[in-house]
């Protein structure tokens, strides 16, 4: 027999009654009946319940052994009386007499309890994540990723891409967020940057010649936490495609994301979500920003923005006018039904939007063909009708509006957009809704300082190519880029690259960067198109992002296995931490004094 184990704790049935076992894991519950003691004996499989008679002579041991102990118990399986079978067990008709009992490891105290779902806060769970990993939700959610990654790559293989493994020490790159940097032994005072994405890597992998490249890959930034972003490190699906166009990128993503929803849609639920049809609707950016407020729309909302500039146009209500006759703009966001709410619920929106640093929201509510409200006034007659057209409104609806310049209206709005759904409970659960942002502008411009900036990614193709960026308005440039959004949530940008130095030199023209400049900080890539670069393209869908949302998590913690802290902390191995002064001269570092002099 085996010395720890002849089953898992999951494995047990009816047709091992009689069996001598031997079962190895973790003592979950124990339960004292009087004469007899049970024990739930735990492992990654399952739980399976042993017993055993206070008359035995090593009661005592088992008795003894705390909870989370590791033990290995050795006896028979016996069949349990209809009236105790368990049926929310998989090994519930069953039961293991502990005839020999060894101790393997006995645990001290726990400073979280591991057989529940009691919240210890997220100190607690992240300095001790090798137990918070023991419970049953947060083990289940890092065995969904082992799952939905393994499909993934099955699912690319099968599309004939080939797994290619890129540098996690190379160079910093001035364009994008904040770079981790390694300080170099051997070279005094230069540094190695870790990956954003593999970018450039995966760009030089078409130039050498193969066709399809994916890699599920590591990538690390400097950046604020947030629900949907681990500080530090993330991993997505990187995977780019030779003599691809937009459309051949989206026709070899589709399936893949689609068919993981699809695979593991009924993962926790009673009933699986269903997930968009392929092909995904394809939404240009502008129009996003219009209907929705973003370019990351949650199409399960079904309330549209419009924009109603004309209805307030040369109107009495001032401050609306005056705004649009300075090249401002008003949205309307429509509240369904939203007649029937309180007016506490109007006052409270209004203060929401204070917090979100505007003045408030006016609003309307229509009933018996009228408007109400405070500035119900300045919209009647032929503005009244108008606006109903314009954002598609009925009697017993509301709509509440967002003025100003056409980004700040729209970003109010969109958010407005969110709140109202969620407050009257438009939202549905049980549904993947995606869909691709498509049309993006290459070029904005900074709010601060008013120069022409990338906008999103300064390696894509405008389209146009070089006949746009001669002629005309850089704000008026399109790229071929795109998002893929789910449920409001980004899962990856992507974009058809450009392949040509000439028009890579005359983008970062536009964008402030002189020749030297990108032949110096991005001379891999700009060399290599020298030498016979095809047309190619690529998107990096995030495989964390992914798991979150199949595992309907609000947290993307809640899918890591050792995440940080919102201030990018490992609290478990006491990650960052100061090293002392001879790593630092060997690395040619001195420390400087912080803030305050410390």
């Amino acid at each position: 027999m085996h010395p720890y184990r002849t089953h898992t704790c999951g494995e047990l049935r009816n047709e091992n009654a009689g069996d001598i076992v031997r079962l190895s894991g973790w003592v979950h519950r124990k339960r004292d009946h009087g004469n007899l003691l049970f024990v739930d004996l735990r492992d990654q499989y399952g739980i399976t319940q042993c017993v055993i008679d206070t008359s035995s002579p090593i009661f005592a041991t088992v008795e003894g052994a705390r909870l989370e102990s590791v033990v290995t118990v050795t006896g028979p399986v016996v069949l349990r009386s209809e009236a105790t079978v368990n049926p929310s067990l998989p090994t519930g008709a069953v039961e293991v007499g502990i005839d020999v009992i060894n101790v393997e490891n006995s645990a001290d105290m726990l400073p979280l309890q591991v057989n529940s779902d009691e919240d210890t806060g997220e100190d607690i769970r992240l300095r001790y994540r090798y137990l918070d990993l023991r419970r049953e939700k947060v083990a289940r959610n890092i065995l969904l990723r082992n799952d939905v990654i393994a499909s993934i790559r099955r699912r690319m293989i099968e599309a004939n891409f080939k797994e290619f493994q890129t540098p996690i020490l190379t160079a910093s790159s001035p364009e994008g967020a904040r770079d981790y940097l390694v300080p170099s032994r051997l070279h005094p005072g230069k540094f190695y940057a870790l990956p954003q994405a593999p970018q450039q890597f995966k760009q030089l992998l078409m130039v050498a010649g193969f066709d399809k490249y994916f890699q599920i890959a590591p990538c690390f930034r400097d950046e604020d936490a947030r629900a949907d972003r681990s500080p530090g490190e993330f991993y997505q699906l990187d995977f780019e495609m030779a003599y691809s166009t937009q459309d051949d990128v989206f026709n070899a993503i589709e399936p893949v994301i689609a068919g993981v929803f699809e695979e593991f849609a009924g993962f926790g639920r009673d009933e699986p979500w269903s997930v968009t049809a392929t092909p995904f609707p394809r939404i240009p950016y502008a129009e996003s920003i219009l209907k929705y407020g973003s370019d990351k729309p949650d199409l399960r909302n079904p309330i549209e923005i419009a924009d109603v500039a004309e209805v307030f146009d040369g109107s009495d209500f001032k401050i609306f006018s005056k705004l649009v006759g300075m090249g401002g703009t008003v949205r309307a966001i429509p509240a369904p039904r939203g007649g029937s709410q309180p007016r506490s619920w109007y006052d409270k929106l209004n203060d929401w939007a204070r917090e979100e640093g505007a003045p408030g929201l006016g609003y309307i509510i229509l009933e018996d063909g009228e408007g109400k409200g405070p500035i119900s006034k300045f919209v009647a007659g032929e503005r009244l009708a108008r606006l109903k057209e314009l954002a598609g409104l009925e009697d017993g609806d509301a709509v509440f509006f967002s003025a100003g310049e056409a980004g700040e209206a729209a970003e109010l709005a969109g958010k407005a957009r969110t709140k109202i759904g969620e407050d009257l409970d438009l939202i549905p659960t049980g549904r993947y809704d995606f869909c691709w942002i498509v049309d993006y502008p290459m070029f904005e411009k900074d709010k601060d300082t008013g120069k022409i900036k990338f906008s999103h990614n300064p390696f894509s193709m405008p389209q146009g190519e070089m006949a746009a960026l001669d002629v005309d308005d850089p704000l008026d440039v399109l790229a071929y880029q795109y998002d893929i959004v789910c449920n409001g949530v980004e899962l990856s940008s992507g974009a058809i690259r450009n392949h040509r130095p000439d028009i890579m030199l005359k983008a970062f023209e536009i964008a402030g960067y002189n020749r030297e400049t990108v032949e110096r900080e991005f001379a891999g890539m700009f060399n290599a198109f020298r030498y016979g670069a095809p047309p190619h393209g690529g998107s990096a869908p995030g495989i964390d992002r992914i798991v979150m949302l199949i595992a309907d998590e609000p947290n993307i913690r809640e899918v890591i296995a050792f995440p940080m802290n919102q201030r990018a902390e490992d609290l478990m191995m006491g990650a960052p931490a100061e090293v002392d002064d001879t790593r630092l001269h060997e690395l040619h570092l001195k420390k400087l004094p912080t803030k305050g002099g410390k």
